[in-house]
């Protein structure tokens, strides 16, 4: 049985938490396609202490679809951490998780993210006070180490499980790598042979469905977290539950529903316009006339014209089997945590 904590899951496919990305209504669509659990994106310690507006807007979700609802926050000191995580709790958080991956400079000058990787004695005392304080699940993430002469993943792997974790995520490049090389899946079969029996959550470079039942056969964990490959496809946990791809209607009205729920969400039509257009490039990648696309998407400032440009781009394109891997014109690896 696939279990987190309290929580059983249907399937061992995760959306990982990825920034400007793992927001309500993006959560929503993954879960609706057959993800078992969406984190939120990074949400600040101190933000929730100050009760920032901007910081409070992260933790909106949608009670009826989203459950569990896992809040996941950054931060590096304990009392810090252990207010936020009760604020999260209130606000219907029902499992925290703790950013110990971004490798963001901004992030871990602060003694958060990937630093964490330094201390895992802090990194235990995190994990204890949160769960002390709110009574919740805590799971954490993690890389490999701050970089190739400190591969201390299984040393920190067992200060937070005998402080209490109840899954650990694991992306398997160091803090130094960034998202740069190829993620080394024998750090996480290495964690599963160390740690049988608890919850093991294996990410990185997973971009297709064969990827992620790759990972699940060759390294035994337990779940497999997907970032990359669901940029503009979250039909990957629908196909990975055996369902078919997207048709060209179905891509169209998917697009255009997470449009309507991206404003919804902003609340205010300018701002989200310009913030989806990331997301209306994933969508394109690998489809005919893709850089048309997003050359024209980008020009618009208006969410009438965004919708007509999506209606008609989206019902007529097909794959493009010569597209290149990264044609991409915004950078995912800003998004990934």
């Amino acid at each position: 049985m696939l279990r987190i904590g309290p929580y059983s899951l249907p399937n061992p496919f995760i959306l990982a938490p990825m920034a400007g990305v793992s927001e309500m209504p993006f959560r929503v669509i993954a879960f609706k396609m057959g993800a078992a659990l969406c984190p939120t994106e990074l949400v600040s310690s101190q933000g929730l202490m100050r009760t920032n507006q901007r910081t409070l807007k992260y933790l909106r979700f949608d009670a009826e679809v989203e459950r569990p609802y896992s809040l996941q926050i950054f931060g590096g000191e304990p009392e810090a951490m252990a207010r936020a995580a009760v604020i999260g709790k209130q606000y219907g958080a029902q499992m925290i998780d703790i950013n110990m991956g971004c490798p963001v400079k901004k992030v871990t000058k602060n003694g958060a993210g990937s630093a964490l990787l330094c201390e895992p004695d802090r990194g235990a005392t995190l994990v204890r006070d949160i769960h002390a304080a709110t009574g919740l699940p805590v799971t954490c993430k993690i890389r490999s180490g701050w970089d190739a002469h400190t591969l201390n993943y299984l040393q920190v792997a067992g200060k937070l499980f005998e402080a209490g974790c109840a899954a650990l995520a694991i992306h398997p490049r160091t803090r130094a790598q960034g998202y740069s090389g190829k993620a080394d899946w024998n750090v996480i079969a290495d964690l599963k042979r160390h740690f049988p029996d608890k919850p093991i959550i294996g990410n990185g470079d997973v971009k297709t469905p064969a990827d992620a039942r790759r990972m699940l056969e060759t390294t035994g964990c337990d779940f497999v977290m997907i970032g990359r490959g669901a940029l503009g496809n979250p039909w990957i946990f629908r196909e990975l539950l055996g369902g078919p791809p997207p048709t060209p209607e179905e891509r169209s009205e998917l697009v255009l529903r997470h449009f309507a729920a991206h404003i919804a969400f902003v609340g205010e039509e300018l701002p989200a316009v310009r913030s989806f257009r990331k997301h209306l490039a994933w969508y394109a990648h690998g489809l005919r006339g893709a850089a048309v696309f997003r050359s024209e998407v980008n020009q618009l400032d208006s969410a009438e014209a965004v919708r007509d440009s999506v209606h008609r781009f989206f019902l007529s394109a097909h794959a493009d089997p010569h597209a290149p891997e990264e044609e991409q014109d915004v950078d995912y690896r800003a998004a990934l945590g």
